[in-house]
């Protein structure tokens, strides 16, 4: 039997995953002194109060070595595919296989660096437990997703940048002046990091559907499965708007909507949005 594992930061909604029988291991959010399990006993809302009121960003931090190997059974014969949020922003990883090389499972345990995060990495699970549904041995899943990974395509537009400021990921006269202006900049996920590719200006639905028009092409060229709209706490009309949009493509079979977990929403802020899918 595959055991379809993945860190929290998959941001994977309750009901995708009951749907696909995933198990999440919770990475830790730290409010100053007080320490929290993602997506277990904290919400982005709780985040956001905490971070306006002391003026700086929680620190996240990875699942332990032992929070790990709960997840694994050594006395057991079941292979696990493990996903976590790329290895250039956390030793998430790192932790994974190091747990699987203490409790003897290396050889049960395949350990799959998304070089993505939030439902970059959700786009990849779903696949992963879609093949394992059809039958697939667990090699042959996981040389498939290793040879999907560079076809994930995230992106945010993000609403504020004090957030981004507070994390150290923002100068504060940009963020002055991008709040000033109201500029809003796209975020993309490339080679496993995160990278500034455009700005925009204007209210929330005008300059998030302009960044959900930019890739329009893309979208056109996108495996039609489905598509994730990702937030972390948008207008409902705004959302809405994108989901318009993206149905009037006529080109996914599913259209999901899922909030953002601590990860993106400590550094990102409230107001974030993201179309996530996969290309062809």
């Amino acid at each position: 039997m595959i055991k379809i594992l993945s860190d929290s930061t998959c941001d994977l909604s309750k009901e995708l995953v009951q749907r696909y029988n995933i198990g999440i291991i919770p990475l830790y959010v730290r409010l100053g002194d007080e320490e929290y399990l993602d997506g277990v006993n904290i919400t982005p809302e709780q985040i956001y109060k905490w971070s306006d009121e002391h003026g700086e960003t929680p620190k996240t931090a990875a699942a332990s070595i032992e929070d790990i190997s709960k997840f694994l059974d050594p006395a057991g014969s079941d292979e696990y595919i493990v996903f976590t949020i790329s290895s250039s922003m956390s030793v998430n990883f790192n932790n994974v296989r190091l747990a699987a090389q203490e409790l003897g499972m290396s050889d049960r345990v395949h350990v799959i660096d998304s070089a993505n995060l939030s439902t970059g990495v959700g786009l990849l699970v779903v696949y992963a437990a879609e093949l394992d549904k059809e039958g697939k041995a667990a090699k042959e899943i996981v040389e498939e997703i290793e040879n999907t990974r560079d076809k994930v395509r995230a992106s945010f537009v993000i609403d504020t940048l004090v957030y981004l400021h507070r994390g150290g990921r923002c100068s504060g006269l940009a963020a002055f002046f991008g709040t000033t202006l109201k500029i809003h900049p796209r975020i993309a996920v490339t080679d496993g990091a995160m990278h500034p590719e455009k700005k925009y200006r204007g209210s929330s639905r005008r300059y998030v559907l302009d960044y959900v028009k930019d890739m329009e092409a893309d979208l056109e060229n996108a495996r039609p499965e489905r598509v994730f709209i990702t937030h972390s706490g948008c207008d409902r009309e705004v959302v809405e708007a994108v989901r318009e949009y993206l149905s009037g493509l006529g080109v996914f079979k599913e259209i999901l909507e899922t909030r953002a977990g601590s990860v993106v929403s400590s550094h990102c802020g409230p107001g974030t949005l993201g179309v996530l899918f996969i290309s062809k």
